[in-house]
């Protein structure tokens, strides 16, 4: 009967230190899921960045969205004062890369977007890109998502600088083809100026030397995106009414939703 006893004395005390144990790691694991977001709201990301799109660039192994503004894509298309297409997406790109060339970027981490981009709000040498951006006329304010670069939009359109000496389409209303959009721009947009502004400049010439990346939709509806190296490259013929495209980085396709192709 001792020993009984005594079993069941120890029985009841593990049993007691199993469910203190598990309670206490169940409110340490309440507790980090709660302090996570802080962290990663918090944790900074320094070092030189690889320019990849007006609002996206790379620090190391870190693909970056810079929150707050919308920069046109790569192949996005505008007009100019004379109202000649020209490919503002490449020009909002090379201005960024020009800007900072060489400078340290430090990134203050926001969230972490559906495309596992880290949306983050950046300095350069001091300086808030996103707002040099928008001031000098190649971003937009992206009001769904901040106000922070409303007067600096204001000022660049007053300026008529970047895209705004031209005409052009919002980058949001761009990427889903909205055909009721507004023209931008201080330049008076001539008949015909919507199919124009909402064409992309990929066609059968890459629209920059260094964009030699193919992408396609194939039959399941999925982008697949070709390198130069891959089997199929050479027959993929770049027509925009087949929904093709350039891209100048397999980290611009993979943003854009696209996969590498299996062969």
């Amino acid at each position: 009967m001792a020993e009984r006893t005594k079993a069941d004395h120890n029985c009841a005390f593990y049993r007691d230190f199993h469910h203190t144990r598990t309670g206490t790691l169940r409110k340490l694991l309440i507790a980090l899921a709660f302090l996570a977001p802080s962290l990663a709201h918090a944790a900074d990301i320094t070092g030189t960045a690889k320019v990849r799109a007006g609002d996206a660039v790379v620090i190391g192994n870190t693909r970056i969205r810079l929150g707050g503004i919308d920069a046109p894509a790569i192949d996005q298309l505008c007009l100019n004062t004379r109202t000649e297409r020209w490919t503002c997406g490449i020009a909002a790109r090379d201005e960024l890369a020009k800007h900072a060339d060489g400078k340290t970027w430090t990134c203050h981490t926001r969230s972490i977007d559906r495309r596992g981009r880290t949306v983050a709000r950046c300095e350069v040498g001091g300086e808030d890109i996103q707002k040099w951006l928008v001031r000098s006329g190649w971003a937009l304010a992206y009001t769904r998502m901040s106000h922070d670069y409303e007067a600096d939009e204001k000022a660049a359109r007053e300026a008529k600088a970047g895209m705004w000496q031209g005409a052009f389409i919002a980058p949001w209303d761009w990427r889903v083809r909205n055909k009721k959009t507004v023209i931008l721009g201080a330049t008076k947009a001539p008949d015909g100026a919507h199919a124009v502004l909402l064409a992309s400049a990929s066609g059968p010439v890459a629209p920059s030397p260094d964009c030699t990346i193919k992408g396609n939709v194939n039959s399941a509806g999925e982008c697949i995106f070709h390198q130069p190296t891959s089997r199929w490259y050479t027959q993929i013929k770049m027509k925009i009414s087949k929904g093709t495209r350039w891209f100048c980085s397999v980290e611009e396709a993979e943003a854009a939703g696209c996969r590498e192709t299996k062969r």
